[in-house]
């Protein structure tokens, strides 16, 4: 997949230090611009470099974060009230589930249930048609149970999961460092907050914001990282131009990352959170 890339820019002299960002909401944009053109739903290879198989194996289900909950602002979340006898709630709940993989989620305080479908997610908004086919399949599930049923109005709730969705696009940032001159062996960055890939000269190390637990912390590990290595190895620490990094523009891009943080939890998205890891999925 081909990230536009957006410069996080240190004025410190003469110099100006561009580090590469990725955001996906261009490229969200620009398939869906391709998706309505041509009609088609597949992927093109130029905005995506991921084949899709043509006769694709069904569907494992993938579990949602540990901690999961539904989030109004984030999901469609429709309340059952059960009656006293209860159901079989999970054997009805089954073919949404199904239907809807991991997008749907299901929470039981009996004789309340929340049944929720995710609205916002990298790949956009859900369409119209999604959440009424939801609602409906939640309604036929509340008539198995006998159970009463209050659903929130259908667009108001998209109405403004297209606007967090603006917010979280603009949030949806990857900043990357690159450590070139060097070997490079992977093992040696497990269990760190940011990722590291083998390049020809040397690696490259990134930190996704959104689903990092206090991205600033974990971007002071990543530069922290990319600097012994650099020094250890005889390498330089540099941006996407090759342009090398200092201290003064490498603390920059930190300060910067906090406002990303502070954006992300006014709207009640805390960076690296079981929800921030649902919409960022």
């Amino acid at each position: 997949m081909t990230d536009l890339q957006i410069g996080l820019a240190v004025v410190g002299g003469v110099a100006v230090v561009a580090v590469l960002v990725y955001n996906r909401w261009q490229e969200r944009r620009v398939r869906r611009t391709a998706e309505g053109a041509f009609g088609s739903g597949h992927a093109d290879v130029l905005l995506d470099e991921r084949r899709e198989p043509t006769l694709p194996p069904l569907p494992k289900r993938i579990e949602a974060p540990a901690g999961a909950l539904p989030a109004e602002r984030v999901d469609y979340v429709i309340e059952l009230t059960l009656p006293a006898t209860g159901g079989a709630v999970r054997e009805a709940w089954g073919p949404i589930e199904q239907r809807f993989l991991r997008r749907a989620l299901l929470s039981e305080e009996p004789p309340k249930i929340r049944a929720a479908l995710q609205l916002v997610s990298r790949d956009g908004v859900a369409s119209d048609a999604e959440v009424i086919e939801f609602r409906s399949m939640v309604e036929t599930m509340a008539a198995q149970l006998t159970a009463t049923v209050q659903a929130p109005e259908m667009r108001e709730a998209l109405d403004a999961a297209r606007e967090l969705d603006r917010i979280c696009a603009d949030s949806d940032i990857q900043v990357a460092l690159h450590v070139v001159g060097i070997g490079f062996t992977p093992a040696q960055f497990d269990g760190q907050p940011f990722q590291a890939a083998a390049r020809d000269d040397g690696v490259t190390l990134t930190l996704d914001v959104a689903r990092t637990h206090e991205p600033a912390k974990g971007y002071e590990a990543m530069a922290r990282a990319g600097r012994q290595l650099a020094q250890s190895r005889g390498g330089r620490l540099v941006d996407d131009t090759g342009r090398e990094l200092d201290e003064r523009a490498l603390a920059s891009i930190g300060a910067q990352l906090e406002s990303v943080r502070q954006r992300l939890a006014g709207c009640g998205i805390e960076p690296g959170s079981p929800l921030a890891l649902r919409v960022f999925s």
